[in-house]
């Protein structure tokens, strides 16, 4: 693999986590079409392209500055996913199964940021 974030796990998790994301938000009502289901779709895209964008930094700490982007950007999902809950577009089980994979990626994430250090 060419890039530095290909090579990363948490990277191929936050593509997992934006396919079930856009799986789950066409099943949303077509009035949320420009702003829970945009917002929570962009949250998702976030969090993978935020730790694309930081790996090809040329400092530690300007990588460990996106991956807390990044990591912000994983808890918007879980608000999108709070709201899309109470608004009834999805169940208590999906929500779940969802709001785990981001606390195991959060953790991961936290993980990495603790472990770089400035060169």
């Amino acid at each position: 693999m060419a890039f530095k974030f290909e090579n990363l796990k948490v990277w191929h998790i936050s593509l997992d986590l934006c396919d079930e994301v856009d799986t789950l938000a066409t099943t949303f009502p077509k009035h949320e079409l420009y702003s829970l289901l945009s917002q929570i779709r962009r949250a998702a895209n976030s969090v993978s392209l935020n730790i694309v964008e930081g790996s090809t930094g040329l400092t530690n700490a300007e990588f460990r500055r996106f991956l807390v982007i990044t990591n912000r950007s994983a808890l918007e999902v879980v608000g999108c996913l709070y709201l899309a809950k109470r608004r009834t577009y999805l169940t208590e089980e999906k929500f779940i199964v969802l709001y785990n994979q981001i606390e195991v990626l959060v953790k991961m994430l936290q993980s990495l940021i603790n472990s770089i250090k400035d060169k």
